[in-house]
């Protein structure tokens, strides 16, 4: 059975990614801050029929819960295929560049680029024990800067100065990352799941939770095949789902 560790999966996109690739027959660790928070969530899905999940204790920012949920995936697991990198924080808004706070920007990064980094790192090797790894990268278009540099772009005012930055470094890492690796089994890619109303963004998008987890299942439970280092966008309007950097 293949076991895959979602992070920042409590709720939302990430809860949903977890109950649909638990109804495929993968072993979830659903990701969560606050281990009782996730406990709950699991003893719901189970109560519905779910199997083959559990909550696990991550904060992607804490690099001893990092190596702590490291350690439980190893012992009971002994490798991991899939990391979904989903756990994100959009921090206040406005965000503009010209007075967005340091502080207010690091934070968001602290969680939308450098835990990625921790957490990838931290479980690289027991993903290189996979016959096929697996790493997804849950970004967004606002990480595009050719869409930015567009102003024919549909979201061309929508302008971050942590937010969208910090999906851009995002998505800059999967671009190396995917290069280092790209001898070996793996396929690395950026999913942005598309504009999707959640607690995130106080349901102002226009997709679904369920539309933007099917999305990123698809470009994660892929063939051996399928490309590497890689944006795919669920909000991409010519059909071939892939976005410009």
């Amino acid at each position: 059975m293949k076991s895959a560790l979602i992070t920042g999966a409590n709720r939302s996109i990430g809860l949903e990614t977890a109950k649909i690739l638990s109804e495929k027959g993968v072993f979830v660790y659903l990701g969560s801050r606050d281990l009782e928070k996730g406990n709950s969530i699991v003893n719901e899905l189970l109560d519905k029929g779910f199997s083959n999940i559990k909550a696990i204790e991550i904060d992607v920012t804490n690099v001893y819960s990092i190596v702590a949920a490291k350690n439980i995936v190893e012992n009971e697991q002994g490798k991991l295929d899939i990391l979904i990198n989903n756990a994100g924080i959009s921090g206040p808004f406005p965000q503009k560049a010209t007075d967005t706070s340091i502080k207010n920007i690091q934070d968001v990064f602290d969680t939308n680029f450098f835990g990625v980094i921790s957490v990838t790192q931290a479980f690289l090797d027991l993903l290189k024990k996979s016959e096929n790894p697996r790493i997804s990268n849950i970004t967004s278009g606002l990480g595009s800067l050719t869409l930015h540099s567009d102003p024919s772009w549909k979201y061309y005012e929508v302008k971050s100065a942590a937010y969208g930055t910090s999906k851009a470094a995002l998505n800059a890492y999967t671009i190396v990352l995917a290069y280092e690796l790209r001898d070996l089994p793996f396929k690395v890619n950026a999913i942005d799941p598309g504009y999707t109303a959640t607690d995130f963004n106080h349901h102002n998008g226009p997709g679904t939770i369920e539309s933007a987890a099917t999305f990123i299942v698809k470009h994660t439970l892929t063939e051996n095949d399928a490309p590497t280092g890689q944006f795919f966008s669920n909000d991409i309007e010519d059909g071939t789902e892939v976005s410009p950097w």
